[in-house]
């Protein structure tokens, strides 16, 4: 089975397949599930995360929850995620992390980061520089969207120290639909299948793998910042920046708040822009970064 200009539709195993399928595949993570609809896999585990704090054997992390529809999914600054079954792959992780509350914004890059060089390892070689980040941590295979990650944060259930708190990701990539998706969003939208169609190696990977693969990088690089900080980040993000020395705009609530060219993050994931006012740190927040026409 083939999309439209594409190569072989990739296929969701069945909710109980997929459980069975990635438990084998990670048995760091001590709760899996993947369920055909739910709400929001990000809200459903803050939701266990709250209802669990009274039973210390469910309480145990990291978890990870997907699903083959999403009623009331969420992107980053509140937007919807449009989505039927089959066509995204949709799921969420929990962590418990030991950072301070300034640290957390940086993992927005950071997991961004790490995602797209997971993903990276189903391509082919020649092909991996194709597939990239937009800050703060948009996916991209040739400039346009391939998938959105959303990081939520709260205080864990009966942490006794300041800095534990309970990370959920979650990410949204795009299986199908892209062309009809660039039609209705006015702006360029990717998918696997159109990645299969160009990929020798993409085509061979089994949709599990990509879940399994993000999962573990994510779990990774928290354990890594945990123990070594976040300094390494900007010269490791020089590998998968999309933005590095592109004329960019920053826009927020759209008014136009910086002009520049973007080179790179600091070690805070902030995006910096350098201009005629020398070199500026822009936050992770509620900005969209808008390459010039």
């Amino acid at each position: 089975m083939t999309g439209p200009d594409s190569g072989p539709c990739p296929v969701l195993l069945d909710p109980a397949d997929m459980t069975t399928a990635l438990r084998a595949a990670l048995p760091q993570f001590r709760q899996i599930d993947w369920k055909t609809e739910t709400s929001s896999t990000n809200a459903d585990l803050i939701n266990r995360a709250r209802w669990s704090v009274d039973d210390p054997g469910q309480t145990a992390r990291p978890w990870l929850l997907g699903t083959h529809l999403q009623l009331h999914g969420r992107g980053r600054a509140g937007r919807t995620w449009q989505n039927r079954v089959g066509s995204n792959l949709m799921f969420s992780c929990a962590f418990d992390v030991f950072l301070p509350t300034r640290q957390l914004s940086t993992l927005a890059p950071l997991i961004g980061m790490v995602t797209c060089q997971a993903l990276r390892q189903h391509l082919d070689a020649p092909q991996q520089s194709r597939l990239n980040m937009k800050w703060p941590n948009d996916l991209q295979w040739d400039q346009a969207k391939l998938a959105g990650i959303l990081i939520e944060s709260t205080r864990a259930g009966m942490a006794q120290a300041a800095d534990h708190h309970l990370i959920i990701i979650g990410m949204g990539l795009n299986l199908l639909d892209a062309r009809a998706l660039s039609q209705s969003l006015n702006r360029r939208i990717a998918d696997w299948a159109g990645i299969t169609a160009q990929d020798r190696v993409a085509v061979q990977t089994p949709i599990t793998s990509l879940v399994v693969s993000a999962a573990q990088a994510w779990y990774q690089a928290l354990n890594n910042v945990t123990a070594y900080g976040f300094m390494d980040l900007p010269s490791s993000y020089t590998e998968v920046d999309a933005l590095a020395g592109q004329a960019i705009d920053v826009f927020d609530d759209g008014k136009l708040l910086h002009t520049g060219v973007a080179c790179g993050i600091d070690a805070s994931g902030q995006l910096l822009l350098r201009n005629a006012r020398g070199t500026q740190a822009i936050s992770v927040g509620e900005i969209s970064v808008r390459l010039h026409q």
